[in-house]
């Protein structure tokens, strides 16, 4: 009987100790992250039977337990993902919109002043300092492009350095992962019924901390490892080995990288940006793919609507030396970019013809060997052709040389580098073309009260530009006017209605209408005279003439930009644009942060280690060890008493 009561004491001591020992491991882990509250789990030893019943033997330490809610981790890891995907959205959003919401930096001022400078030529169109303050003020608007997009080119390179460390530290967690697979499947070969719980805590933070990086679902083996896998279901780890992703120049535009996966045969497994879900990876890849590349269209977008619409406007004037107007900015071409896979020796031209139809999208040239495709990646819209030139959204596409192959593909970007590329083309003030090319006039001895405006020119008018002055004049008796040149027809538009007239021949003359010929229009109201005659002629001392100048600073109002939208209205929309998403991206990073402090409290409150319940347990576990031992002692008193009675 004393034996038995010996191994009854002893049994309670080893159980009491692993409780002490399991309290103290808590105790000395509550900061330790990720760490999973152990206990021990006890079982009572089989009975012993004799005549007088069944006789307890004592307790068992069956295992250390680990606290732990396979649900709740499942739910911490996704949220961790959306979390940090939100985090690294919000932040890259913010730096931004800090560019756009500065009113000082921003484009609008520039803007303003241009035209203000535009506008002090017009009031003074031969003085010299206004016309170099003019120029002053457009290499300042040149300028500020510039400056704007090499902060969004700075804002892209730093996203390439963050898609670069995120691919280092998800290869790493990767390869930790692997080999925590290892060491687990080990011991719990070596010990099939006991857990490896703090290998498995460990793995598990490792888990957590890559989907802090990218989103991964891990899915548990009968062997205790576990598998990972990505967003797209690609595997990350399987088992014991982990696979590589690598940061790569992305196959259409090399300025970028993109996350692809090392197969090992050299070939790499690319993914769209898409495929990259949670995880701060994800938010970079978000802003810089979408964003930020749609706010560095739309600038460009202004650069190449403002340049163009000012050069063609520029061009119908005159300059101070009496010679027609050049191109005021140097408006750069669309990038055209081939695929890396690309076996043809096709180069793919592209120009803009119709800036009033640009939009701020990117476009994919697809071949099949048939057929072209043409895909706007803002809304994935495509058209398809069998030839090429085509024009698409203000932009003439073509075949500049070679030919495609089956398969080629090529990124158009018609704007994303206009702002970096635009300048100014002229250094000489004289050369700003403030005047008109023509002059329009009523002869002074005119006894009716028919009036001429000033006239204005369109680009036909340079096909043959007039020599000399043009005599119309009025015959009471016919109600015509004559005098128009012999080889070109004559249109009068008399409210919406436009007839056309044979060259030579003389036209009504309807008070208020608009006459046009030859590039020239101008319009006539009043009544004349018979024999009244009105001149039209070229403009051989226009240093005082204004009317082109007053037209290039009315392009400030003008809808420019898709026709609907003046050149500080579409800035504004982009202002606004990156505003709403950078506060709403704010509004749902917040939300999203306390969801995840929701989901931490609720495994830690399952899991976490209370200091105060582990102190309840070390006096618990202390007084069961006191008590086993007295049981000990006890034990001791009787078999010496035995020993003594055999003395006796």
């Amino acid at each position: 009987m004393t034996n038995s009561i010996y191994g009854i004491g002893l049994s309670g001591l080893a159980a009491a100790q692993a409780g002490l020992l399991t309290a103290g491991h808590n105790i000395a882990n509550v900061n330790t992250p990720g760490y999973s509250r152990q206990e021990i789990l006890q079982a009572t030893r089989l009975a012993l039977f004799t005549g007088s019943g069944f006789f307890g033997q004592g307790v068992n330490v069956a295992t250390v337990r680990r606290v732990y809610s396979e649900f709740l981790v499942a739910q911490q890891r996704q949220v961790q993902a959306d979390a940090s995907q939100l985090d690294a959205y919000h932040t890259q959003l913010t730096q931004v919109d800090n560019l756009f919401g500065d009113s000082a930096s921003g484009l609008r001022p520039a803007l303003s002043d241009f035209f203000a400078g535009v506008n002090g030529v017009g009031a003074l169109p031969s003085d010299i300092p206004s016309r170099q303050q003019m120029l002053s003020s457009a290499h300042a608007l040149v300028a500020r492009f510039h400056q704007m997009n090499d902060e969004l080119d700075r804002m892209r390179t730093a996203a390439n350095s963050d898609v670069r460390s995120s691919v280092d530290s998800i290869n790493s967690y990767a390869s930790q992962i692997a080999a925590m697979n290892r060491r687990i499947a080990e011991a719990n070969a070596a010990n099939p019924n006991q857990p490896a719980n703090d290998l498995l805590d460990q793995r598990d933070t490792l888990i957590q901390q890559l989907n802090q990086v990218i989103g991964a679902r891990a899915v548990t083996q009968g062997d205790g490892s576990v598998n990972v896998f990505l967003g797209n279901g690609q595997a990350l780890v399987v088992g014991v080995d982990a696979f590589k992703l690598t940061a790569t120049p992305d196959a259409h535009d090399p300025r970028n990288l993109q996350v692809a996966l090392d197969t090992g045969n050299s070939t790499l497994l690319r993914f769209q940006s898409s495929d990259i879900v949670g995880g701060s990876l994800a938010g970079v890849l978000a802003n810089r793919d979408n964003v930020l590349a749609r706010t560095q269209n739309e600038i460009g977008r202004v650069a190449v609507v403002l340049g163009q619409a000012f050069n063609a406007q520029h061009r119908l004037g005159q300059d101070l030396n009496g010679v027609r107007g050049g191109d005021f900015f140097a408006v750069p071409t669309p990038a055209v970019q081939n695929a890396l896979a690309n076996t043809g020796t096709a180069t793919i031209g592209a120009a803009i013809t119709s800036s009033s139809a640009l939009t701020a999208s990117d476009y994919r040239l697809d071949y099949d060997g048939a057929n072209y495709t043409l895909t706007r990646l803002s809304d994935n819209v495509a058209q398809a052709f069998a030839s090429l030139p085509q024009t698409v959204d203000g932009v003439t596409i073509s075949l500049a040389s070679g030919a495609a192959a089956a398969g080629d593909s090529f990124l158009i970007q018609p704007t994303r580098y206009a702002a970096r590329d635009i300048d100014v083309a002229l250094d000489d003030p004289a050369l700003i073309a403030a005047a008109t090319p023509i002059r329009t006039s009523a002869t002074i001895v005119n006894a009716g009260t028919g009036t001429i405006t000033a006239g204005a020119i369109d680009a036909s008018y340079w096909a043959s530009p007039l020599a000399s002055p043009l005599t119309l004049t009025y015959s009471a008796t016919t109600g015509m006017l004559s005098g128009f040149p012999p080889t070109q027809p004559v249109s009068v538009t008399v409210g919406t209605t436009t007839t056309v007239y044979p060259a030579g021949s003389p036209v009504p003359y309807t008070s208020g209408a608009t006459i046009a010929f030859g590039g020239i229009s101008f319009a006539m109201s009043g009544t004349p005279a018979d024999g009244d005659t009105f001149k039209v002629a070229p403009n051989s001392s226009g240093t005082g003439d204004n009317r082109n100048a007053m037209l290039l600073a009315a392009l400030n109002d003008a809808n420019l930009v898709s026709g609907t939208t003046t050149l500080a209205g579409a800035y504004g929309e982009t202002t606004s644009f990156v505003g709403t998403a950078t506060q709403s991206a704010g509004v749902e990073s917040a939300a999203q942060s306390q969801l995840l402090a929701n989901t931490e409290q609720s495994v830690q409150s399952v899991s976490g280690v209370n200091l105060d319940e582990e102190a309840a347990n070390l006096q618990k576990y202390q007084q069961a060890y006191q008590a086993a031992g007295k049981v000990m002692a006890i034990a001791s008193t009787l078999f010496q008493a035995i020993l003594d009675i055999g003395k006796g």
